[in-house]
């Protein structure tokens, strides 16, 4: 069963945004001409997302561990008697935690995708051939995942 045009242009905008292929590249990967790649870069301003796409997870999770470490220091630098957090500091405590859980939790299709494009890159020197048939049944395997949304 093959993609529809929506799960294509997703499929291209994940490779466009976390790989270095040239749009030719991604266009044949997803059986899409070169034009209509181009369009759907311009028109989703898919270059202005890749510049903005440099914050990693791990990057996030530090900031909310950091975020919850100030917030739990200035808890704790209060008088003895006085260190609980209010109301409002325990609801911004728990939505930070239940941020970072699912951050740790989540393997969506990017990190999938991130994790082929690491293995493929270490195989790659290793063995090529084996590479580029490895990459065929990821890119199949990508494929089905897709048409599961």
């Amino acid at each position: 069963m093959g993609l529809s045009i929506k799960q294509k242009q997703d499929y291209a905008k994940l490779l466009y945004l976390k790989t270095t292929m040239t749009q030719k590249e991604i266009a044949e990967k997803i059986s899409v001409t070169e034009k209509t790649l181009g369009s759907w870069v311009r028109k989703g301003d898919w270059e202005v997302l890749r510049a903005s796409y440099t914050v990693t997870k791990e990057q996030e999770l530090r900031r909310i561990y950091m975020q919850i470490n100030a917030l739990n220091d200035k808890i704790t630098s209060r008088p003895e008697g006085q260190r609980f957090a209010t109301s409002m500091e325990a609801d911004i405590l728990s939505k930070l935690a239940s941020t970072a859980r699912s951050l740790e939790t989540e393997t969506g299709l990017s990190s999938i995708v991130d994790s082929g494009i690491l293995f493929l890159d270490w195989l790659r020197p290793v063995d090529f051939e084996l590479a580029q048939k490895v990459s065929e049944y990821y890119d199949g395997f990508i494929k089905d995942r897709l048409s599961r949304f």
